[in-house]
């Protein structure tokens, strides 16, 4: 079975308070004599699902063309956060409860917090920065959420952000979790090859591992 888990990039899609949202015009149009329709797009790459380049949260870190792709495909365990009141953060002693013995190579955590219902939410839970560092160690290469942000809301220091991107990991925000059960699936989710920029944006899909 494939699971869709994108977000669109539409004019409907809530955008991060602030940012550029999605906008689409016409170049082109049939109906207005012209031999093709030709959408044009102005849009953040942080609308609907999205993969964060170093760049992103640091001057002179990588840019988007150095999402490596191999990070984005492959093995994936999804894991829900318990619902505490927020602001929270997952522990490292929480993570170990949740992902068991063996820490995967990507993880995707879902929170419920999510602008797939078409509110932008509160906040969300996160990793604390010594999480974040310690599942680098593990072997960690990719950390996705069905959060706007793997760090909260209002942070202006993106410890998470900085602990992942800064050590050779990668991050996938605005999954849409609603629908997938906790468990081990693969993962398809190649970032546009975008040069340049702070971030690029994803179409997201998950495959479960036992097909009859």
């Amino acid at each position: 079975m494939i699971h869709d888990i994108s977000i669109p990039m539409s004019a409907a899609t809530r955008e991060w308070p602030g940012d550029q949202p999605f906008e689409c015009g016409w170049t082109c149009r049939i109906d207005r004599g012209d031999s093709i329709n030709l959408a044009a797009i102005t849009t953040s790459f942080h609308v609907g699902t999205h993969a964060d380049a170093p760049l992103h949260v640091h001057d002179g870190w990588p840019a988007s063309e150095a999402l490596t792709v191999s990070a984005f495909i492959g093995p994936v365990r999804v894991i829900t956060a318990p619902q505490e009141s927020l602001p929270h953060s997952l522990s490292v002693e929480a993570l170990r409860r949740l992902l068991g013995p063996t820490i995967p190579a990507r993880v995707l955590l879902r929170t419920g917090r999510t602008i797939a219902d078409g509110a932008f939410p509160d906040d969300w839970p996160v990793l604390t920065s010594e999480a974040a560092d310690w599942l680098v160690d593990e072997g960690l290469v990719l950390w996705g959420v069905d959060a706007p942000s793997v760090d909260h809301r209002h942070s202006k220091t993106l410890d998470v952000h900085h602990a992942l991107l800064g050590r050779g990991a990668f991050v996938l925000e605005n999954l849409d979790l609603r629908y997938v059960a906790a468990g081990d699936y693969e993962l398809v989710a190649p970032p546009l090859l975008v040069t340049g920029a702070d971030a690029a944006p994803v179409r997201a899909v998950l495959r479960s591992l036992h097909q009859h």
